[in-house]
């Protein structure tokens, strides 16, 4: 992963450091009162651990582990726990800073949260990944709760792992308490439309603009970086509406084919072989680079892969009219405001994402009064919340002459703004 630097003398700065810079610059436009940012600056609290478990060869191994509160002013935090070899604490603090921002700007009763394992899932055995799974809610127990923080699933944490999870604390508070972890199984407490409420979220979004954007589904055509659950449900929506899927990628590699893919066709071919290279197009189809993939020529472009994919050093080869997040953070600050000043739309990732944690929400409330929707109630509530919130970025974006990510943050400090002042700043204390 390709790290930008602010400037070439300069070190790369930690990804807090950069979301923050986001931050201040929101505060400055709307003139919010200091007493936010300095609230917002900093997580609320952030608890590292490590995870000790016993291996299938009788040796024991730690993992470094870690969750993030950032900021519950809205309501209890409300993030992921992600299993990947490159998780950090600044990686977890960013996203959980990243969720605070997603939840407001959804206009949901929650703040922001965010969990991580340092480790690689494909070296563990099912065994071995189910005592981490346990292990990670041990540790990490008296910290979450269903009115203090909510945990979901994230990269590479799928539904059984999560059911794990959820076992693991019904069994240490001595109650079955469904609430405090979404994501679940469908027969665990889980929700309708959660496995593929991410990709209809950022779906529903570029729905919502394509005729402002010029977009025209029976001629665009989309490259998909990443073809996990959001990639894949991502390229399904698209490809049902229209929109020609001339590219994708997994971790071992890319395809290209000008005449498009069907994306149950691939991932039909991903299940017979553990990989979509090979896979079926419609006319020439090639094997490319992720690199190649993030530079074709083509009119949507959707990052579902890892954060900071797009950069400075490729920002001038990037060719897509429009970049719809599908991953959190996949491009940098700077390669952000350099591509917004080429006239490239970028549907922020905490805009563009946000259908997961709406969904979650859902499955939170369902949870909670032992009643359940069925998918089309919760497709009709996910729609309706994300064209409201598109809608709002978008003005904003063409009213104050904003980026759509600096739209998107406005909107969402707005929200927080108002959960802050309403308790209180130093303007009320200086007056009283």
């Amino acid at each position: 992963m390709t790290q930008d630097t602010t400037a070439p003398d300069m070190p790369p700065l930690p990804m807090l450091d950069k979301a923050r810079a986001n931050l201040r610059a929101a505060c400055d436009r709307l003139n919010i009162h200091p007493d936010v940012f300095e609230e917002l600056k900093w997580p609320r609290e952030t608890l590292s651990a490590s995870l000790l478990i016993r291996m299938d060869d009788g040796s024991r191994r730690a993992f470094k582990a870690w969750r993030c509160r950032y900021n519950d002013r809205r309501g209890p935090t409300k993030g992921g726990v992600r299993f990947h070899p490159n998780v950090s604490l600044d990686e977890v603090e960013t996203l959980a800073f990243w969720m605070t921002f997603k939840c407001a700007v959804a206009n949901l009763p929650f703040g922001g949260g965010k969990g991580g394992v340092c480790v690689d899932t494909k070296a563990l055995s099912a065994s071995e990944l189910e005592r981490l799974s346990r292990a990670y809610i041990e540790a990490f127990a008296p910290f979450v709760g269903p009115d203090r923080d909510i945990l979901a699933p994230d990269m590479y944490t799928n539904g059984i792992v999560i059911a794990w999870m959820a076992d693991e604390y019904s069994a240490i508070t001595g109650a079955p308490l469904p609430n405090a972890i979404t994501g679940k199984p469908l027969a665990f407490g889980g929700t309708v439309g959660r496995t593929d409420a991410t990709a209809r979220g950022g779906f529903f979004a570029l729905r919502y603009l394509q005729g402002s954007l010029g977009l025209d589904p029976n001629k665009a055509t989309v490259a998909i970086q990443g073809f996990g659950n959001v990639g894949y449900h991502c390229a399904k929506l698209l490809h049902a509406d229209g929109y020609r899927i001339v590219a994708l990628s997994d971790s071992r590699g890319a395809i290209h084919d000008p005449d498009g893919f069907d994306p149950l066709a691939v991932m039909e071919h991903k299940h017979k072989t553990g990989t979509l290279l090979g896979a079926p197009g419609h006319g020439q189809t090639r094997e490319i680079g992720n690199d190649e993939l993030l530079e074709l020529e083509c009119d949507v472009l959707v990052p579902a892969a890892l954060e900071r994919q797009i950069t400075p050093e490729n920002q001038a080869r990037i060719k897509a009219r429009v970049i719809l997040e599908m991953a959190n953070g996949p491009v940098s600050p700077a390669a952000d405001v350099w591509l917004a000043e080429q006239g490239t739309v970028i549907i922020p990732d905490i805009l563009a994402n946000s259908g997961g944690v709406t969904v979650s929400h859902l499955e939170w409330v369902q949870n909670r009064s032992g009643f359940y929707w069925d998918a089309s109630r919760v497709r009709d509530h996910l729609r309706n919340v994300m064209e409201t919130e598109t809608q709002a970025v978008w003005t904003l974006h063409n009213e104050m002459g904003l980026s759509m990510r600096e739209a998107a943050y406005v909107h969402g400090l707005r929200r927080i703004a108002e959960a802050v002042e309403a308790r209180g700043t130093q303007a009320y204390f200086d007056g009283a």
